[in-house]
């Protein structure tokens, strides 16, 4: 856009001013500046990129040459290339044009993809002019069994690949291997921008142009507006396809044409809806969208086609007032017959005079021929008392044009480019770029800033409320202080209590990651600590303690062994068991500890009594008794380890089998040998009751009595705790008295100090929405104000 008007100058710093303002205060700083930066962006970007984007064979190309009325871009029915056109500004002595060439490796990657489309071996080298030759052979004879080159996708995509094979031999020596070569129009010896252009348009040299930069002059591109033609949407080149939509999500784009085919397709297809969506995700496009429904000639030939569009634009679009019907074919050449006379046949002998020609010699119908005779017979658009028109069969289609026009003349092309829709178009994005386009950005802006800046007064002038309500003289400080020390003393315990409650719901609640760490440990050592016992349990002693137990006899019973087996291994879980209690319970209040002296509440009773208040007292007391009720907890577990699970001895179970199978083994004389052999098979036994019990306990019964002794100790010491601290009035004052002399000097001054930054951090503001709000006053968008900060106010 042309240079920001004087009031403007400085906007970005002011602007960079505010938002550095919100990243000092922290209750602020999660607020998304993003828009307001984009925002910012746009409002002083000296370019404003307008995209042009839509389906293959939209019309983009052609709505384009329309707007402009100059034949600057490439059109041809069928004819798809990923060629990206920029169109600026330049005065009229300036005009000039850049081409950008497709390097070999991509012209190769583009055949190839044409070949395997029509069915032709794979191009391994184009450079070979036999294979360039057999190539256009077989595509022209593509094009004449299809009946002509726009009969048939098939014979579109034959004279693409002749276009394609035809610039590479043309250009040759401008076109590199691998890179893409870039040259300005006056190195091919181009004294003007139609000539320049007349070059980059014909079909051969556009199908191995990579990109177009064309400078020129027109008022719809003054003010720094950018057009940008892009590939098709659903471009057969895939990575064409991607550079429309690259384009599309670019910040530097600033609005979208949106050239949509419904018209003469019948209904939206699905890379059309995805355009769509990927424009709303663009904040730098915002409601910057132009909808235009081309083709729409198509619509007065076919009710059906009418109806559904209508149906679509009053389904999808009745939300925007930026919907056009156009058709970029009539509207652009029928201006530029408005300057042809029936001397160059209206165009035929000059502006058509390319495609008239035929591949044997026959002259063709240009496509605008067919649709103009088309609209003149069976639009529907002319009145039959204004205009008598009519076709003769006997006559051939250019034939027929250049009667009608030589009989109806200039009105009839001023009511054919009123029908195409084209004038209120361009009369639309005109009014748009010229009136309406910066005072939106800088609106946009202002709206954007408007949510922080009222957010940013409301902070200072609650910081000021806050400070001014504070005392300014020592006694008048001491005495505040004072008062509110019954508060202070209140809010610290209700921290506390509430720290308390929140530690047991993360435990209870398995949300404490270290706990749950301490207490996996527990039960992996229980587990190998059983293992350990079954794998070096030793039947020999269980048999001799089980004698001792019994001096007048001489044997002891299988029963008997096992009894001295259940009993240890009992008491042996229980040691490791009480052991790893003690430990989970010494870390978490451990860590409890350490996250209390962490909290701003704990150092806050350091400066009001000179001690934790007894807090660190209460959490040992705490501690000795989960402690001990959590070792009587594990002892009663390991207890009933002695007596045998239910199901030891239920019939069909694999360990009452196990168990008679040992009783068996056992039984077949009465020393020790026997019982002894039979060790391997006991230890199994023990395992087949033992295990169970062992897991249900550490993974379901134990975990719920830990919870609940650490609750019920826990939470009622919390409520205490803080009445307890609250209690401690009478020693919180004498401390505080004797400290407070300075600390109310030292507030005093410190809140003078702050009240000088607000006070500083308030002019900086005004400062800068001041600014702001005289560039946007001469913008005449009054009612877009910021908000200042006036002294009444603070």
């Amino acid at each position: 856009m042309s240079s920001l008007m004087p009031q403007c100058q400085q906007l970005q710093a002011q602007v960079e001013s505010i938002l550095q303002l919100l990243q000092q205060e922290a209750a602020l700083r999660s607020q998304d500046i993003t828009s307001v930066q984009v925002s910012l962006d746009k409002a002083i970007s000296p370019k404003f990129e307008i995209v042009f984007a839509g389906a293959f064979s939209a019309g983009k190309s052609m709505l384009i040459n329309a707007l402009l009325e100059r034949e600057l871009l490439y059109s041809a029915e069928g004819h798809a290339t990923g060629t990206e056109c920029k169109i600026e500004y330049a005065p009229v002595d300036s005009e000039r044009v850049v081409l950008t060439f497709l390097s070999e490796a991509e012209i190769q990657e583009q055949a190839v993809f044409l070949c395997q489309q029509l069915g032709f071996n794979t191009v391994e080298n184009i450079h070979k002019q036999d294979v360039v030759d057999l190539l256009h052979q077989g595509c022209t004879a593509i094009i004449q069994q299809e009946g002509g080159e726009n009969k048939s996708e098939r014979a579109k995509q034959a004279k693409a690949l002749i276009l394609l094979l035809e610039g590479y031999v043309a250009n040759k020596e401008r076109i590199n291997s691998f890179n893409n070569a870039t040259y300005s129009m006056e190195q091919f010896n181009f004294t003007n921008l139609k000539e320049a252009a007349g070059y980059a348009r014909r079909g051969s040299n556009s199908a191995v142009l990579k990109r177009i930069e064309y400078y020129c002059y027109h008022p719809l591109l003054e003010d720094g507006n950018v057009i940008i033609d892009t590939p098709g949407i659903d471009a057969p080149v895939k990575k064409d396809a991607q550079l429309a939509y690259a384009k599309i999500q670019h910040p530097d784009t600033s609005a979208v044409v949106c050239v949509l085919k419904t018209a003469s397709a019948g209904d939206m297809i699905k890379e059309e809806t995805e355009l769509l969506e990927t424009m709303r995700e663009n904040a730098g496009i915002r409601d910057r969208v132009f909808y235009i429904f081309n083709r729409i000639d198509e619509t007065w030939y076919y009710n059906q086609l009418r109806q559904r569009l209508e149906d679509l634009i009053n389904s999808q679009f009745r939300d925007t007032t930026r919907v056009y019907k156009t058709s970029g074919l009539l509207g652009f050449y029928g201006s530029q017959i408005k300057q042809t006379t029936r001397l160059d046949r209206f165009g035929l002998d000059s502006i058509f005079a390319e495609s008239v020609k035929g591949l044997d010699g026959k002259e063709e119908t240009p496509q605008f021929v067919n649709e103009f005779n088309r609209y003149c017979v069976a639009s529907g658009k002319l009145s039959p008392s204004q205009f008598r028109i009519s076709l003769h069969n006997y006559e051939t289609s250019n034939h027929n044009y250049v009667r009608i026009l030589s009989e109806q003349g200039t009105p009839l092309i001023n009511q054919l480019i009123q029908d195409s829709g084209i004038e209120e178009f361009r009369t639309s994005i005109t009014r748009y770029l010229t009136e309406e386009k910066r005072p939106q950005l800088f609106k946009n802006l202002a709206d954007d800033l408007e949510d922080i800046c009222i957010k940013l007064k409301k902070h200072y002038q609650s910081v000021q409320i806050d400070l001014d309500s504070q005392p300014r003289e020592i006694e008048s400080m001491k005495e505040y202080e004072l008062q509110r020390l019954n508060q202070q003393l209140q809010q610290v315990g209700r921290e506390f209590n509430q720290h308390i409650n929140d530690e047991v719901n993360k435990i209870i609640n398995n949300n404490c990651e270290d706990f749950e760490t301490d207490f996996r440990q527990l039960q992996s050592r229980m587990i190998r600590r059983l293992d350990e016992l079954l794998d070096t349990f030793s039947v020999a002693d269980a048999y001799r303690r089980a004698t001792l137990s019994h001096p007048r006899n001489a044997t002891a019973p299988l029963l008997a062994v096992l009894v001295e087996a259940f009993y240890y291994l009992a008491n042996e879980l229980e040691d490791i068991f009480v052991e790893s209690c003690q430990q989970v319970v010494a870390n978490l209040f451990q860590q409890i500890m350490e996250k209390i002296r962490k909290a701003e509440y704990y150092r806050q009773l350091y400066r009001l009594l000179g001690n934790d208040g007894g807090i660190e007292v209460q959490v040992k007391v705490i501690e000795e008794r989960v402690s001990q009720s959590l070792i009587s907890a594990a002892r009663v577990e390991c207890d009933r380890f002695v007596r045998e699970s239910p199901r030891f001895y239920n019939e069909g179970t694999f360990s009452i089998y196990q168990f008679r199978q040992v009783l068996e083994q056992t039984s077949h004389s009465y020393g020790a040998e026997s019982i002894v052999e039979a060790e391997p098979a006991i230890r199994q036994l023990l395992k087949l009751d033992f295990e169970p019990k062992v897991s249900d306990t550490i993974r379901k019964s134990f975990r719920q009595t830990i919870n609940q002794t650490i609750k019920t100790q826990l939470l009622p010491m919390g409520g205490k705790q803080a009445d307890e601290i609250l209690q401690q009035y009478t020693q919180a004052r004498v401390y505080l008295e004797k400290t407070l002399q300075q600390e109310a000097e030292e507030k005093i001054a410190n809140n003078q100090r702050l009240l000088s930054q607000v006070g500083g951090k308030i002019e900086e503001y005004n400062t800068a929405v001041a600014g702001i709000n005289g560039c946007l006053q001469a913008m005449q968008l009054y009612e877009h104000l910021l908000p200042i900060i006036g002294e009444e106010e603070v």
